[in-house]
């Protein structure tokens, strides 16, 4: 029979104990009341108020410690565990249950579901037999919730959480609840829903959205020639040197002190990183 007091805060009457527990009921339906989180005793024929659920061992209880989700009420929960057959399990601050997120909730890759440790913003839900689920938080919700982020968070790096996986690119908020976005582009693979992640932020729209990057500034990335020569470049007014690939060996030793060859190398990370333009009779530093 299914208790729609479940997933709710009810008021019970209190009507038995044993050495354990107290026992309260409501509407014909029995709960227990775990005797050590209480900081007194209840009262038989008292009243005791908090949140009904039932717990894993499939009995109905009332907890004073109230859950970060209830429904309609979203909230983080962190991932504990996941079954391929079922879906994943978050821990909501409930002592002796989880919440379930169905598979049918999670993305079709299983590579992209949360991992032990993720966070989900979510809130419960009821199916039509009386079962909690956790329902992840929709584009409205996020919406909601979020902030502008102001411009001065430009190059800045922030912690994200990803809420959502699309095609276009990577849905994520932050710990400031500020929305953000990552594009394909500026990621070497894709995150995880729920994956916490620590990004660059590479521009703020004029919605106050972020643009944000999981690579690494590209001269992190760089080997010691071609950080030497980007420092070259930086260094002179016009940001130009005349040097190309086509440049004389000898030139290039005099000038930089090492082989063509590790020239060349240092050009192609200076390119692939598109910090450098090849012009006429040399390269310049493109500007940000």
């Amino acid at each position: 029979m299914i208790n729609p007091t479940v997933g709710t805060i009810i008021k019970a009457n209190v009507t038995d104990e044993n050495d354990g527990y107290f026992f309260a009921q409501v509407d014909g339906h029995t709960y227990e009341i775990d005797k050590l989180e209480l900081e007194k005793p209840l009262k038989i024929g008292g009243f005791v108020t908090g949140f009904a659920y039932e717990n894993e061992n499939h009995k109905f209880q009332i907890t004073k410690q109230l859950p970060t989700v209830q429904k309609d009420v979203y909230g983080w929960g962190t991932v504990v565990a996941n079954r391929h057959d079922l879906g994943v399990f978050v821990a909501i601050g409930l002592p002796n249950k989880d919440l379930v997120v169905s598979l049918d909730d999670l993305p079709t890759i299983s590579t992209l579901w949360p991992q032990k440790g993720d966070k989900l913003m979510l809130a419960m839900k009821e199916d039509n037999k009386g079962r909690l689920w956790g329902e992840i938080a929709q584009q409205q919700v996020i919406d909601a919730v979020s902030r502008r982020a102001p411009q001065e968070l430009k190059s800045k790096t922030v912690k994200a959480t990803v809420y959502r996986n699309k095609i276009a690119g990577t849905l994520v908020i932050t710990d400031e609840y500020y929305l953000g976005f990552i594009h394909p582009s500026q990621r070497d693979d894709e995150p995880r829903l729920g994956q916490v992640v620590d990004a660059r932020v590479i521009g703020v729209r004029e919605d106050g959205a972020l643009n944000l990057s999981l690579k690494p500034l590209a001269y992190k990335t760089m080997d010691e020639d071609a950080q030497f020569l980007l420092l070259q470049l930086q260094r002179r007014a016009d940001h130009f040197l005349p040097f190309n690939d086509k440049s004389n060996p000898e030139a290039i030793k005099k000038q930089f002190g090492f082989s063509k060859s590790q020239f060349k190398r240092a050009l192609g990370h200076l390119y692939k990183g598109r910090i450098i333009e090849q012009v006429d009779d040399g390269i310049k530093l493109i500007e940000e």
